[in-house]
């Protein structure tokens, strides 16, 4: 019987890393990332990777879905996060309705990554909510403690 061998790797050249300071920085850099062409058609998913100085290293496409939900697997977010070494994420996703009320869908599986997180020193500072021409931090708005 042969044992498949497991490889782990990532490499980042850049020395000219952007830093997170606010929500606001957030947002822009997450919505650089979305297609003007989508964001109001399908719901998705992304994860901004930062290491502990909360420089950018890069960020994951992780879902789309349909017009109300796309999925979310906590152990795909972390083996991502973890392959990326990094020490803190910022989660995204739009809502494609235009409305940055959060559900309680999005309130649970915020503390769920929260907690998940929490037990891999993994820090999630926050989630936001993003639309066309706006966003809503559950961070700025007290809903990650």
């Amino acid at each position: 019987m042969k044992i498949s061998e497991i490889s782990v790797s990532y490499s980042n050249n850049r020395s000219d890393r952007l830093k997170i300071s606010n929500s606001k920085q957030s947002y822009d850099i997450i919505r650089a990332c979305w297609s003007d062409s989508t964001i109001e058609l399908q719901e998705e998913f992304k994860i901004l990777m930062l290491n502990r100085s909360n420089q950018i290293l890069g960020v994951y496409p992780l879902s789309k879905g349909g017009v109300s939900a796309t999925v979310v697997d906590a152990k795909l977010v972390f083996s991502v996060a973890l392959k990326c070494n990094a020490s803190n994420i910022i989660i995204a996703h739009n809502h494609p309705s235009g409305n940055l009320t959060p559900s309680e869908a999005d309130k649970n599986l915020t503390q769920k990554l929260k907690q998940a997180g929490q037990y891999l020193d993994i820090v999630l500072l926050d989630h936001l909510i993003v639309t066309k021409d706006d966003f809503y931090s559950f961070s700025d708005n007290g809903l990650i403690k």
